[in-house]
């Protein structure tokens, strides 16, 4: 029984590394397509599209990090910070989610999972890219395995967290499809969507502070400054300062200044052609918006969103300026925030992902977004700090170029404060926690089903007002 679950479970992770999103997502979305009655042709067309678009995506990010990367690892170098946690990237966490056998068997156990919530009307949102999206959950179960050697626990653990990321981008849906202009897109993963109860309250209250007045959309930028409020003029100058704080201690030489204008340039290109690449993407769910509305309508439930990649939203004006922004601000932060001890580095430039929630209920007021991922990310670093030494642990046993006692962790996955907090929480209590969890999550769904439209609207409200202020 153990040995053809291992190799059921083998064989997913083969299927994972072997196709990629690229080709497997396109390939489902054809098939759903046909589904909901489109015409062969067209769902050809949508497939195709969506492939294109995911091609685009991987090439512009796969592109563009490893030019910014060496440059903020310079300016954090640079810096003098001295923190004994260190920032390795989100690859580190796949590593960690994936080395326990609970770990594995979520990657079968969640995709299940998540498609059993769809096809119960449970939820409106679809994944297509859950294969892709399940090691943040396992990272979380793994852990809790690792600490408690307990695997149903743990399972119990996922399985809640996937309840609540499921609410979580069901209030985030509407307003990320319509703000990136994504028909019936929404994105679904469990590191990305832990701040939207957060990014909503910072939003409302920036609100009633008058934030709202203070026009840093792309669209006032370019209004106000001309060419030089142009998103690509804005790249460039956003580029040429950070490729300037990485070389700061070397601007006498040639080097730098080579540096400093491939990273100005290449964040200008960025700003160019990420705009073409997402309206490509955007036109493979033309004929699926349509068709998920009319099915909405003949069969009497939800409009249909589906879950696509968080790529999808990192290359978007007032998105990529931010997270370029953040950059400095998290390094003063981690430098100067009593208890932390977190080095932000290698996930610095990952940081257009986490923020699509903060951007997406804000309508894409870069003030009121610096602000709330700022407030959110310091939280966040707290986390990283109280998980780092367990998350450590696991990483150092079975890394093969591991640092013997070295302490380790990922910005962007591991500082968040929700997911932290309930792994933590149920470290300490178990059952009782996941318990407890549950019981939470069940009323706050059952709330929120049930006043989806007013909710919908009021953030629809909130949103708008940085229009109606234009």
């Amino acid at each position: 029984m153990t040995s053809a679950l291992d190799l059921i479970l083998q064989g997913l992770s083969q299927v994972v590394n072997t196709f990629g999103s690229i080709i497997v997502i396109p390939i489902i979305l054809f098939f759903i397509s046909l589904a909901f009655g489109i015409k062969a042709n067209k769902a050809v067309q949508t497939a195709l599209y969506a492939g294109i678009g995911l091609t685009g995506y991987s090439f512009l990010v796969g592109a563009y990090l490893p030019v910014v990367t060496p440059v903020v690892e310079n300016m954090v170098k640079e810096a003098g910070i001295n923190l004994p946690i260190v920032d390795m990237g989100w690859q580190v966490t796949a590593i960690v989610a994936y080395s326990t056998k609970a770990g594995m068997i979520y990657l079968a156990l969640g995709l299940v999972f998540q498609l059993i919530l769809f096809i119960t009307g449970w939820t409106n949102v679809f994944q297509p890219s859950g294969l892709w999206d399940l090691y943040s959950y396992a990272l979380w179960g793994s852990l809790i395995y690792f600490v408690t050697n307990d695997m149903f626990l743990s399972i119990a653990l996922m399985l809640v967290l996937n309840l609540w990321a499921t609410t979580f981008y069901e209030v985030l849906a509407k307003r990320w499809s319509k703000y990136y202009q994504y028909p019936n897109c929404t994105i679904v993963q469990l590191h990305n969507v832990d701040p939207v109860p957060f990014a909503i309250f910072s939003n409302w209250l920036l609100n009633k502070c008058g934030a709202y007045k203070i026009h840093w959309k792309p669209d006032d930028l370019r209004e106000k400054l001309g060419f030089m409020g142009d998103p690509i003029a804005l790249g460039f100058i956003l580029g040429f300062m950070l490729g300037v704080l990485g070389n700061i201690k070397d601007l006498g030489t040639l080097a730098a200044w080579g540096q400093i204008a491939t990273v100005a340039m290449g964040t200008a290109a960025v700003m160019a052609i990420f705009p073409r690449v997402a309206a490509i993407f955007a036109q493979a769910f033309t004929h699926l918006s349509a068709a998920s509305r009319k099915f909405a309508v003949d069969k009497g439930r939800e409009e249909i969103y589906v879950g696509v990649d968080d790529a999808s939203g990192y290359g978007e004006s007032a998105t990529l300026i931010t997270g370029i922004v953040l950059i400095p601000i998290m390094l003063l932060i981690a430098a100067v925030l009593p208890g932390n001890r977190v080095l932000p580095l290698v996930d610095l430039v990952a940081i257009p992902f986490a923020i699509q929630s903060f951007i997406a209920f804000s309508n894409g007021n870069i003030f009121k977004s610096i602000i709330s991922a700022a407030v959110w990310f310091a939280g966040g670093l707290l986390i990283a700090t109280a998980t780092s030494p367990i998350f450590s642990q696991v990483y150092n046993s079975v890394a093969a170029n591991a640092t013997p006692g070295s302490l380790v962790t990922s910005f962007i996955i591991m500082n968040k404060p929700f997911w932290g907090g309930f792994t933590m929480f149920t470290m300490n209590s178990g059952w009782l926690a996941v318990a407890v969890l549950f019981v939470i999550y069940v009323v706050m769904t059952l709330w929120y089903k049930k006043n989806k439209v007013k909710v919908t609207d009021w953030l629809e409200k909130q949103a708008e007002l940085d229009v109606e202020s234009d």
